[in-house]
């Protein structure tokens, strides 16, 4: 009597629960963000050791923020074709490769292909773990969306400024603590559950989509003033404002100037916490008003030398950030229908990134022509017209509807 052998089933795959998803979402997110504030700290240690100038921060600052909105824009909805966890995968390992590429740097010249890598891959990252984040918590997702970046770029710069100031070799240690963790969250991505199913269209989706819909432009006008003077303080800050407080108060620890990067993020993210159940058009003046006497504030302790006066200017900033931001947002999505928020988000992206990126580059070229602490009264300067044009334009737009009913 022969006995055929019977082929043993595959064991089921262990998988997280939903919750442990949008826990994992949230965490990795905050990952991405944090390695992209590491550097902040650190450019200071660069400046010394390669002799870099105030243009040459910008520039490897502003790699990042090129390369990151060029992954936003073709490979941002991949994961809705391909799944979830490929291509959270692939921005890991780019992430891992990017801080290998630090701790390997030796020019300006590293440290512009390091943020390169490093831009592609949050890029990528970012809007596949909001959308996973989203698939695992409905209710909950877009306020967890709206605070991981502010939370991450809050852990990287002070983590990293602590780092750079009491641990030795901190070119090294803060990129080592993130290549483990990259591979970790890599290697516990096995239990991740795949939340969306392969489909047809993966090649054609990178093909970049930006488009306003006619509805909406008017609003992305009055309100794109203030965006761009959110966005651009932020770039001015993690790319330079290290850098300034050195200058303008001669404290050369790390954590100092850290430490003022991470209060404007940390109170962006409270800010979007505590007024996400405010209606955003009431939320809109209270960040377009915040914005701009921080930054008044903090003009005043750079002229006084004042580290006190920095920071709390910098807190009420942050404010205006967070609030700004969010409310942007939450009025901006309401306007488009549900097959055109990609190509207005889109468009949102490319003003955000651009005014993170480009304003920061510019004041670099001014640095060394009128002193790094009178560009930074210009851009200030600039930011805080901006702001009150935004306000008067919200202002008009009230008065206008208040008219038409």
């Amino acid at each position: 009597m022969s006995c055929a052998a019977v082929p043993m089933e595959a064991a089921p795959r262990f998988v997280l629960s939903r919750r442990a998803l949008a826990v994992f979402g949230i965490v990795t997110a905050i990952t991405f963000s944090a390695a992209s504030s590491a550097p902040t700290p650190l450019y200071r240690v660069y400046q010394d050791h390669f002799g870099l100038s105030p243009l040459m921060l910008t520039v490897i600052f502003g790699a990042y923020a090129f390369a990151l909105l060029g992954a936003l824009l073709t490979v941002g909805s991949l994961s809705d074709y391909v799944g979830r966890r490929p291509v959270t995968f692939a921005a890991l390992a780019l992430n891992a490769i990017a801080m290998m590429m630090f701790i390997r740097a030796d020019s300006a010249g590293g440290l512009v292909a390091a943020r390169l890598v490093q831009g592609l891959a949050t890029g990528a990252a970012i809007t596949t773990l909001g959308a996973t984040i989203l698939d695992a918590d409905r209710i909950r997702g877009p306020l967890f969306n709206g605070v991981t970046a502010f939370v991450g770029l809050t852990v990287g710069s002070l983590g990293a400024a602590v780092l750079a100031t009491y641990a030795p070799a901190p070119e090294h240690l803060v990129y080592e603590f993130l290549i483990v963790l990259s591979l970790a969250e890599a290697a516990f991505l096995w239990l991740m559950p795949e939340t969306a199913e392969r489909k047809a269209g993966a090649l054609a989706s990178l093909w970049p989509y930006v488009r306003v819909p006619q509805q909406a432009v008017r609003t992305l006008v009055s309100l794109s003033p203030v965006n761009i003077a959110a966005w651009a303080l932020g770039g001015f800050y993690l790319s330079l404002m290290p850098t300034l407080v050195r200058v303008v108060t001669g404290l050369v620890q790390p954590v100092v100037g850290g430490g003022v990067v991470a209060i404007l993020m940390s109170t962006a993210a409270a800010a979007v916490v505590v007024f996400r159940h405010r209606v955003a058009a009431s939320v809109l003046p209270i960040g377009i008003t915040s914005l701009a006497l921080g930054v008044a504030v903090t003009l005043i302790g750079v002229r006084t030398q004042s580290v006190l006066l920095l920071m709390f200017g910098t807190l009420v900033a942050g404010v205006g950030f967070g609030a700004a931001f969010s409310a942007t947002v939450r009025t901006l999505l309401p306007l488009a229908e549900a097959r055109e928020r990609a190509g207005l988000l889109s468009a949102f992206y490319v003003q955000s990134y651009l005014a993170f990126s480009i304003p920061a580059i510019l004041v670099g070229l001014l640095a060394p022509k009128l002193g790094l602490p009178v560009s930074a009264y210009v851009y200030g300067g600039v930011v805080f017209l901006l702001a009150l044009s935004s306000l008067v334009a919200v202002a008009l737009s009230r008065t206008a509807a208040i008219k038409m009913q």
